[in-house]
């Protein structure tokens, strides 16, 4: 039987490693050395496992120490143990050459299962655009499946965006952002995690249908550009007015773009028009006061 929303809300993952858990229900609480062979990723996990140096620098630890933390599982019906959280500390142990971890062991339904994994995860440094997006849209999801609304129609209601944002350093509107992101076509949202692609102008590009999407991949491939936070809202606002084709889109892409001006005045060189007494707001005042009469004088 799945627990309220309530229930889910108020576990932490630190919980369940301590007594009294709801979610101990279906196990002992303590730790297992499993074989690496009987633990199986979570589906759909959207955090990446990467042989980076922060792998590199784990692997070493489990060399010398062993895994330190223990991984969270719940059993597989078909065999073995389905990882909630540990699948860094599964793969650097493979790669350390050891054959099993240490694991705890609980029952978790689906949605509690999605919840504990992602808090888990979430407040780690440095992820991937898409990582939180994908993790944001899972825990959306299950917060929907436990009955926590997603509308804001009555006053005083908890909302499900909302208490995403409570156990997170993001904003309801950013976590918002975020899961709009798992709109975009998987190449695009690569982009955004490789840095071609900027994070707000990807967000106005979500809004394209996936076919609009595809077509513009091939004319950004065609042109090597990238739409800019402008363009990509241009974009949108074409496609929901149901105006948005290929010509539209090479039209968009390939306008001239203004340079920005930026002008870099030496602080050495503007000391020698001033007394030594002015603060650097005084000369900037001085400065913008002259501006303005040129100004006034040459249009």
């Amino acid at each position: 039987m799945k627990s309220s929303a309530k229930n889910i809300q108020m576990t932490k993952f630190d919980d369940l490693f301590s007594a009294g858990n709801p979610a101990e229900a279906g196990g002992s609480g303590n730790v297992q050395e499993i074989p690496l062979t009987e633990l199986f990723p979570f589906k759909d996990h959207p955090f990446k496992v990467l042989d980076d140096e922060t792998m590199q620098d784990t692997v070493e630890s489990i060399k010398i120490h062993g895994v330190l933390v223990p991984g969270i599982a719940r059993p597989r019906a078909e065999g073995g143990y389905e990882l909630i959280a540990g699948h860094r500390r599964r793969h650097a142990s493979e790669l350390a050459g050891k054959t099993t971890m240490p694991v705890i062991v609980r029952e978790l339904d689906d949605d509690e299962a999605v919840l504990f994994m992602v808090d888990s995860n979430i407040q780690r440094e440095n992820l991937f655009p898409s990582e939180k997006a994908w993790a944001y849209k899972m825990k959306l999801d299950a917060l929907k499946h436990q009955g926590v609304k997603d509308t804001s129609r009555q006053l005083g209601e908890k909302y499900s965006v909302d208490a995403l944002s409570e156990n997170s350093n993001d904003s309801a509107r950013n976590i918002h952002r975020f899961i709009r992101l798992t709109e975009l076509l998987p190449e695009l949202l690569q982009m955004v995690d490789d840095k071609k692609l900027s994070f707000n102008p990807a967000v106005e590009l979500s809004y394209l249908t996936r076919e609009q999407q595809g077509e513009l991949m091939g004319i950004m491939g065609e042109l090597q550009a990238v739409p800019s936070l402008e363009q990509a809202k241009r974009l949108k606002k074409y496609s929901q007015e149901g105006k948005l084709d290929r010509n539209v889109m090479d039209a968009i892409l390939t306008e001239e773009r203004p340079t920005p001006v930026q002008v870099t005045l030496k602080n050495d060189r503007l000391k020698q028009y001033f007394p030594q007494t002015y603060t650097t707001k005084q000369m900037e005042e001085v400065i913008f006061s002259l501006l303005e009469t040129w100004k006034t004088q040459n249009t």
